[in-house]
């Protein structure tokens, strides 16, 4: 099991520990729906530094991540970032990945942190162009400080005025007296904020000045309800090898102006439509949706699995996401849920669930 750099202070913290993706990681502090409204109305701050960090350099680099891309990284210009996936041959996902441009002919891809090796691997298989690639996930560490007052509560910490920020654009720059760390607003938690990447060996300092400035530590498992409000795909649960980014309803990331690895299936598919699409849910009743609970319809006969559940903390409510037929997919369209002996009406709503 790999530690990160913060693993004793998590600890020390009281932090309940859990493996998570090779890793050991804090899993809460004070209890999930404290940590969760903390973000939702405050700021928060999470360690994420088990996420893999690729640099990808040179004259071809660009070439190289729009052959294995689905989204068009020709947009990206210096200080912006991009949200993409690696489709595979098959029509499902390699992965799901953030794009940064850092500089011309510089680009870096930040992974999931299960799938590390198997990115790896997959993009240097396809690296038929002569980019120049390092893995740097091992000496970089990826803070993510989110909520509404997140600019408020860190803004004595930059020279940078980080209001300026925008969705998915980043600075290169000082931050909680660490010179050359990239500051980006990417956030994954629908409350604003920012994400911090680091050496390993600067992150103490910077987490223990975050924390001194109002940071509320908050876990992985707050950050799994923040990411499913907004209804945000997490790898492994709603998208994976098997699911496409057409059916993920990733269209929008998914670009046809460019040829990329199975770009033509997948354009044929987004030209037939789908059979089958990741729906989003509340329950209408009492009843909390988990992962890999069926989805039936009001006979009785399964249609779909849940593949993202919980009982929503800012709208007191079950809420999911899961596949089903897309003729099933309108909203407003009924469901029915099956919670161990108990088959729960649900209704397909437009995300968020969370409006803010």
């Amino acid at each position: 099991m790999k530690n990160t750099a913060l693993t004793a202070t998590h600890e020390a913290l009281g932090a309940k520990m859990v493996p998570f993706a090779g890793y050991n990681m804090p899993v809460q502090y004070d209890g999930i729906n404290v940590e969760h409204e903390a973000v939702r109305t405050g700021v928060g701050v999470f360690d994420v530094s088990h996420m893999g960090e690729f640099l990808i350099e040179g004259p071809h680099a660009l070439d190289l991540i729009q052959k294995v891309g689905s989204n068009d990284a020709s947009k990206l210009t210096i200080g912006k970032a991009q949200y993409s996936c690696l489709p595979n041959d098959d029509g499902g996902i390699v992965d799901d990945l953030l794009i940064y441009k850092i500089k011309e002919e510089s680009y870096l891809l930040v992974v999931n942190a299960s799938n590390i090796e198997k990115d790896w691997n997959w993009i240097s298989s396809k690296n038929d162009v002569g980019a120049r690639m390092r893995d740097l996930s091992e000496d970089y560490s990826l803070l993510a400080i989110q909520g509404p007052k997140a600019v408020e509560a860190m803004q004595s910490l930059s020279s940078h005025n980080l209001a300026e920020i925008k969705f998915y654009n980043f600075v290169v720059g000082d931050f909680a007296g660490i010179e050359n760390v990239i500051i980006s607003a990417t956030g994954y938690t629908g409350s604003g904020g920012f994400e911090i990447y680091c050496k390993n060996n600067e992150v103490q300092q910077i987490w223990d000045k975050v924390t001194e400035a109002g940071a509320k530590p908050i876990g992985l498992a707050a950050r799994d309800t923040l990411r499913l409000e907004m209804g945000f795909c997490l790898y492994g649960n709603d998208i994976n090898d098997t699911t496409s980014p057409i059916e993920a309803g990733l269209g929008w990331i998914t670009k046809f102006s460019k040829k990329f690895i199975n770009s033509e299936a997948l354009e044929d598919q987004k030209r037939r439509g789908p059979e089958r699409k990741l729906v989003a849910f509340e329950i209408d009743e009492r009843g909390i949706p988990r992962q890999g609970y069926d989805i039936v319809d009001s006979s009785g006969k399964t249609i779909g699995n849940v593949t993202s559940g919980t009982m929503s903390p800012s709208l007191g409510k079950g809420i999911g996401m899961g596949y089903v037929p897309a003729i099933l997919t309108a909203v407003g369209t009924k469901l029915h849920i099956q919670i161990r002996k108990n088959t729960v009406p649900a209704t397909v709503i437009k995300l968020p669930f969370y409006k803010g």
